[in-house]
């Protein structure tokens, strides 16, 4: 176990600590940027922090606090790659807690923590701050605690009083998770009704059980809204604001994909080479095995159902059943290699363990084989997949520190992490660092129409930069007055005046030309351009990441102009 324990955070932290890549959006602005703004003063905070309503809470981002509180008081902040190196550290540490408890919960069904090590998808994501990823651990923690064999459990007070402390202490780590990602509610909603109603014979039991849950529920509630309260300074239930806005068409604004989207991608990214020992671990556990493993099968496929009904999907919401699907796929791994060892040496007396240790290992090796095809496409995500929106950081982070230094990003909004990754408290001042915002639809009965401020780049680059820009650029290089909305009171008034007028999404915003433009290589084939940079007198200093990859407003790699 101790080997377990010290070879999966070993593994989880230097994967968290050397990945190179852009993945999400989330792991930057959702985590990093409000904790180190708590810490540290400055940071951005996007509009699910500063919408009236604000959708989240700060328990999850807290978690890089003690990170970067340590390095100030040290005065460690001074060195950047620090401040960028500590939180991975907590992550990946956050991370390990999954692959522990996927082999701890393996010991109760089958062996999964190979799948779970060699997992792309993990890979991609776990050892990331994505509140997903700290989702997937707790409630992996919880599954582990989970009373599987609870209705059995006999009426004697020790019994009892064991269960009961197995059940809560489940119970504590999926009220985490809920707190984390509120959505996380839909599998346990699942496990708790089954588990209560196989204590419908014992009514002692199921109402302990009941009185447990409304306890613990209520109290995370509590802390919760406390801590909100705390945080934004007047009373905040995030978890109620998050719910509301994900189940109204302002969750559409970002996305939306066909019922079939897990089934069809989803699950096959997920998985990966694990697809196929899933299917027919399914199989095997509804032809075969015992409650365990159906009722983990029964809430995967409640899970995916209840989420396909949702029209804004992405792959990370189901990375929580990730392990519970491994550990599913792992049965069929089990029965596959001692199938092919029985059949290879039927049962005679003169069969000597050696010739079945034998004929287990070959099977084995060619499982392992087959699974371990997942890895160079992990290590393609991790070290070479979008990685110029993240060395384009270390980049500005070497820009001169004084008054001239401003910069612009020309891009999709999030498209690169911000101070959480630059830590450059000079240009902290409003202004003096901008990026085209896309703050969505709050407030407005038809949202179908609406068009935030990158689309209004992107209709015309050449006509935004026209309308919105100097004609000169001014060397002295001011902060620019308003690059971007802030979605607070009048922002969402000024939506609906323009949806009651018809009038132009366009909100009159003003910048300067800055010293320093970011932007992928593909806003410089936009007609007019390259030509209208190279006149206002910029030019490319610096270069990163594939010209091919990203999608349409994201190839080219990331380029730096310098006005000179």
């Amino acid at each position: 176990m101790g080997r377990v324990i010290l070879f999966s955070i070993l593994f989880r932290v230097l994967t968290a600590v050397f990945t190179q890549s852009y993945f999400q959006p989330d792991e930057y602005f959702q985590a990093l940027e409000p904790a180190h703004k708590y810490v540290f003063g400055y940071g951005h905070l996007t509009w699910e922090w500063v919408s009236p309503q604000p959708l989240r809470s700060m328990l999850y981002p807290a978690v890089n606090i003690p990170m970067y509180w340590l390095l100030k008081v040290s005065s460690l902040d001074v060195y950047p790659s620090l401040v960028v190196a500590g939180p991975r550290v907590i992550h990946g540490l956050l991370a390990a807690l999954t692959d522990v408890w996927v082999w701890k919960l393996s010991i109760l069904v089958v062996s999964g923590c190979f799948l779970s090590l060699t997992s792309f998808f993990h890979s991609l994501s776990l050892s990331r701050s994505l509140s997903n990823s700290l989702e997937t651990s707790l409630t992996t923690v919880a599954l582990g605690y989970f009373p599987w064999d609870m209705a059995s459990a006999s009426s004697s007070l020790l019994d009892l009083c064991v269960v009961l402390y197995q059940f809560q202490r489940s119970l504590v780590f999926a009220a985490l998770a809920c707190a984390v990602r509120p959505t996380n509610a839909i599998i346990w909603v699942y496990m708790f009704t089954i588990l209560f109603w196989r204590l419908k014979a014992n009514t002692r039991l199921l109402v302990l059980t009941v009185r447990d849950c409304a306890i613990v529920g209520f109290v995370f509630i509590l802390a919760v809204f406390a801590i909100d309260t705390w945080f934004y300074g007047r009373p905040t239930l995030t978890l109620f604001n998050f719910l509301r806005v994900n189940a109204s068409p302002v969750s559409v604004f970002y996305g939306s994909s066909p019922w079939h989207y897990y089934l069809s991608q989803a699950l096959p990214i997920l998985c990966t080479t694990t697809l196929p020992f899933l299917l027919h671990g399914l199989w095997l556990v509804f032809r075969e095995d015992g409650a365990k493993l159906r009722i983990m099968a029964g809430c995967v496929g409640w899970t995916v159902s209840v989420y396909s009904f949702v029209g804004h999907k992405e792959w990370r919401f189901l990375q929580p059943l990730l392990p519970m699907m491994h550990i599913i796929a792992s049965r069929s791994i089990a029965q596959l290699v001692l199938r092919d060892a029985q059949a290879e040496h039927p049962k005679r007396a003169s069969n000597t363990v050696s010739k079945m240790h034998q004929s287990l290992l070959r099977p084995r090796l060619l499982v392992s084989a087959f699974l371990s095809l997942s890895i160079p496409a992990s290590m393609y995500v991790m070290f070479f997949h979008c990685t110029g929106q993240i060395k384009v950081m270390s980049f500005l982070r070497g820009t001169p520190a004084d008054n001239s230094t401003t910069i612009g990003f020309l891009m999709p909004c999030h498209s690169t992490p911000w101070q959480a990754y630059l830590h450059r408290p000079d240009l902290a001042e409003p202004g003096k660092m901008w990026a085209l915002g896309c703050e969505p639809p709050l407030g407005l009965q038809l949202p179908v129409k609406y068009r935030d401020q990158t689309d209004v780049f992107f209709e015309s680059p050449i006509s935004y930069i026209q309308a919105h820009f100097p004609a000169h650029v001014d060397p002295t290089f001011p902060p620019s007055p308003y690059p971007s909305s802030v979605p607070n009171v009048s922002f969402i008034q000024t939506l609906r005046t323009i949806e009651i007028q018809s009038g132009s999404w366009d909100l009159e915003w003003r910048h300067e030309w800055p010293r320093y433009i970011v932007c992928f290589g593909v806003l410089l084939e936009e007609p007019g351009i390259l030509a209208l940079f190279k006149e206002k007198g910029y030019n490319e200093v610096w270069k990163g990441g594939w010209e091919w990859e990203g999608d349409a407003k994201r190839r080219g790699g990331v380029r730096v102009w310098e006005y000179s």
